[in-house]
């Protein structure tokens, strides 16, 4: 009688569920009995990860009897049952995304490849994120699927696979040799792309160093891969974001030119349900960002902030980060290693990681010290340099010189916008410099660091994203930080965020907060709630400053409030009647 009622109830058609809220992310996997991995972990991930505004659903692959010191029976169910869980769940409540775990057989694969295949052709570009992590070998090395199943997935599965996820012994196993370099994993993600997968992240949790039975295959100590956890991510082509293009150059953070993700390794044996984690980590990060991209496109809203720019490397740098907290806090449950926590959103620098701009370099130089004028926190360092509560960026010396004349400018940053001629830029720069000095103002050049260099006597260079990849492919950073010269970087997404903490500046920006007229931004407004998010995510001693459509005292005081150290301006201090009164309030604004 139930059945005949619940089959009498008309399924809602996809292409109403696709606006349906909340998001919805399912998990292909099995069934972990001890709570620690497979749906367990993924259902916990979902929740957790998005505070609860994506919902998760299950499709269970196999259930297996298991506690925390090992597993002593698997079962897998008829295929029929798998194609009805998918099929049941497609009509009803269709994914923003989709996390792939064990498929421990070949027709079990073949199924679940068969199902993604058809999404994929049926629905294009509204088809879901396909995050297959391909449980092969546990983090013990031991094997999980035969050969006919590991085929199955390899020619059904990957082909249709948006991102896979192997860790060191499954990218093994997939290759046919060992990973001992660097160069091994850069090398063995191109070869596990021709696969068929739209792009591959290497899981750094294990020591380039480490076999499967824990011994050293180096014989010198690699004591960056003892340090840090490295994850390589490499993508066939620029994997498109959940909204419109936000570049034209390349950026550090571009999966396409191959990114080390790095974060701080933990000693611990409580690290079950790391893969499974990350995989359905990945899934709803990217879930989050298209929920947040529906908002904007059903609403007024002026403030969307930092989610609905989504790339999978932003998705990928918000999973480690997650991942990386939870094992930091990974504790004993049963007599076995215990499970990964679930944390919640990333809300610590100590978590987030950063993008290793060498992979095998144990650290970066950081350049010139800085501290926030109102911070009591001081960088470890004897040479730290005082950040003022503003910074007024000029376009021209003669506006530069009437507001360097106010009373409280401590920082002024000059930029070129009618040209690009290297003699007129070097010129400029060094009338600036001399107006600067008279008045003891440090002098900071927006992107023009070899002009900078040249002249000598700047105190520092601020790049954005893309003059930061280039300024990094020229040798620049070395030069300038060489040159002793400080450097601030822009942010606009959790993955220039990492490639900004790789290169240690001496402090970060992000924008815009609010809409501007002032520059073509090709980011949304990321609001007060961002900044209380980056200010968690930023080292406490590493000032953080906040740009666009910062028009006045007003809302200089609220960005202030959420944790910004200083504000960039334009229009508040150079179309102020009275710029001395302005740059006043602005400083008491911030104070």
């Amino acid at each position: 009688m139930l059945l005949t009622l619940l089959l009498s109830i008309p399924l809602i058609s996809t292409v109403s569920a696709l606006s349906m809220n909340p998001p919805v992310v399912y998990t292909i996997a099995g069934s972990d009995s001890g709570g620690g991995a497979g749906i367990q972990a993924d259902l916990h991930a979902i929740n957790t990860l998005s505070s609860g505004t994506i919902h998760g659903c299950s499709a269970i692959t196999c259930l297996t009897a298991q506690h925390s010191m090992g597993v002593t029976a698997v079962h897998y169910p008829p295929v029929e049952f798998l194609r009805e869980q998918l099929t049941c769940l497609e009509n009803d409540m269709y994914p923003s995304a989709v996390k792939v775990g064990m498929l421990g057989t070949k027709e079990l694969a073949e199924e679940v490849g068969d199902w993604i295949a058809n999404l994929s052709s049926t629905f294009g570009e509204n088809k879901p994120l396909v995050v297959v992590d391909p449980v092969m070998i546990s983090t013990s090395g031991h094997k999980l699927i035969d050969g006919e199943a590991k085929t199955a997935l390899l020619e059904k599965v990957f082909p249709f696979a948006d991102l896979v996820t192997p860790n060191k012994f499954e990218a093994e196993e997939l290759l046919g040799r060992k990973l001992v370099t660097y160069k091994d994993v850069e090398d063995g993600a191109r070869e596990i792309l021709v696969i068929g997968p739209k792009a591959v992240l290497i899981k750094g949790g294990h020591s380039l160093a480490e076999t499967k039975d824990g011994t050293s295959t180096m014989e010198v100590h690699d004591q960056v891969s003892n340090d840090f956890a490295q994850d390589y991510l490499l993508t066939n082509e620029d994997m498109s974001m959940v909204g419109k293009p936000v570049k034209d150059k390349p950026r550090l953070c571009d999966g396409s030119r191959g990114v080390w993700l790095r974060s701080v390794r933990h000693d611990t044996i409580h690290t079950h349900g790391t893969g499974c984690t990350l995989s359905s980590a990945i899934a709803t990060a990217w879930a989050m960002g298209l929920r947040e991209r529906r908002a904007l496109a059903g609403s007024s809203t002026d403030n969307i902030g930092a989610l609905s720019s989504m790339h999978l490397i932003d998705a990928c740098c918000i999973a480690k980060a997650y991942v990386n907290a939870g094992i930091a806090c990974g504790r004993q449950i049963g007599q076995g290693p215990g499970p990964v926590r679930h944390t919640g959103f990333p809300d610590s620098h100590k978590h987030f990681p950063s993008i290793a701009l060498t992979p095998n370099s144990l650290s970066t130089p950081s350049f010139i010290a800085m501290k926030a004028m109102q911070s009591k926190i001081t960088p470890d360092n004897e040479n730290v340099a005082t950040l003022g509560k503003i910074l007024p960026i000029i376009d021209t010396i003669d506006l530069l010189e009437r507001v360097i004349s106010a009373d409280g400018v401590e920082d002024i940053q000059l930029r070129f916008k009618d040209t690009s001629e290297y003699s007129v830029i070097v010129e400029r720069i060094k009338k600036a410099q001399a107006l600067c000095t008279a008045k003891g103002v440090k002098l900071w050049i927006n992107d023009h660091w070899k002009e900078a260099i040249e002249c000598g006597k700047c105190f520092g260079i601020h790049l954005g994203q893309e003059d930061l990849e280039s300024c990094v492919a020229d040798g620049g950073l070395e030069r300038i930080r060489a040159a002793g010269l400080a450097l601030g970087i822009s942010t606009h997404s959790y993955s220039e965020l990492s490639a900004a903490l790789g290169a240690c500046p001496s402090y970060i920006s992000l924008g815009p907060i609010f809409p501007t007229s002032s520059k073509d931004v090709k980011f949304d407004p990321q609001g007060l709630e961002t900044i209380r998010q980056w200010r968690k995510l930023i080292s406490p001693t590493v000032p953080l400053v906040a740009i666009g459509g910062i028009s006045d005292d007003k809302v200089a005081k609220a960005v202030r409030e959420a944790g910004a150290d200083c504000v960039a301006v334009i229009g508040a201090v150079t179309g102020a009647d009275d710029i001395g009164e302005a740059v006043k309030k602005l400083n008491e604004a911030m104070s």
